[in-house]
């Protein structure tokens, strides 16, 4: 598996550095939305930028990767058609990718975008990039996509093996989680993962990665077939809710008001 470092940016954003013993004195970075901190981290661990991979094609996950590529040339790694034109190896549902002594599984998860990407090590401990698809106690707002598509994501997402981390790029944990709680008031799982991360960000820790099993506990877009999360979401709609995919759009709207 990757050592996985994260790298503050603006004010919410990961970027996640790889690194591997399988390849010493190399990193991969992951969505570079600003070059300068990964530059200065570049700097003070004396590696060397060997590839960048992007999720989808939102500035704050892209704005730093054609300086980056100034220092060094890296190859851009990306979804196929992507309206980002700073891929340089676009990357197609399905594909494998070799990086840093590992493989990467491809997976197409539209929904927040067109273009959205996964990443997934599958090997020992399983690890995720997700981008804006998936994020801890959430998902992303269906900004280009279908609540179709989502649904189609998470139950991508809730098919892998349980000790999964997850790795978003957003630290939202805390207001998802208080939305969590709002759909789900009776659910402990969701108080007690509140309470860690409030913990954890008073201490100036991030809340990630997660992983599959517990974002199966407490995140309400993988909980729609759930009967509680199912009559909150009608509660909210006003009316019945004939289906999984009208139980996630309703939570989103819901969401996106919260």
């Amino acid at each position: 598996m990757f050592d996985v470092t994260p790298i503050p940016a603006f004010n919410d954003n990961y970027i996640w550095a790889l690194t591997s013993a399988r390849a010493p004195g190399e990193t991969v970075v992951v969505d570079p939305g600003d070059a300068v901190p990964v530059l200065n981290w570049l700097q003070q661990q004396g590696l060397k930028l060997s590839a960048i991979l992007i999720t989808h094609h939102h500035h704050d996950h892209t704005g730093g990767a054609d300086q980056l590529r100034k220092h060094g040339s890296a190859p851009v790694y990306g979804p196929v058609d992507s309206p980002f034109e700073g891929i340089t190896n676009p990357l197609r549902d399905g594909d494998t990718l070799s990086i840093l002594g590992h493989t990467l599984n491809i997976k197409a998860v539209p929904a927040h975008t067109r273009d959205h990407i996964s990443y997934l090590q599958p090997e020992d401990t399983p690890q995720l990039f997700c981008g804006d698809t998936l994020f801890l106690a959430g998902c992303g707002r269906l900004f280009e996509g279908t609540a179709r598509q989502m649904l189609d994501a998470m139950n991508y997402f809730s098919s892998l093996d349980d000790s999964t981390e997850v790795y978003c790029t957003h630290e939202y944990s805390l207001a998802n989680l208080a939305f969590a709680a709002s759909v789900e008031p009776g659910n402990a799982d969701i108080r007690r993962v509140h309470e860690h991360c409030h913990r954890l960000r008073q201490q100036g820790h991030p809340t990630l990665p997660s992983s599959i099993q517990q974002e199966r506990h407490i995140n309400p877009f993988m909980r729609t077939a759930e009967t509680a999360v199912a009559q909150a979401a009608e509660h909210f709609n006003g009316n019945p809710l004939e289906s999984e995919v009208a139980v996630l759009a309703a939570l989103r709207e819901w969401k996106n008001r919260f």
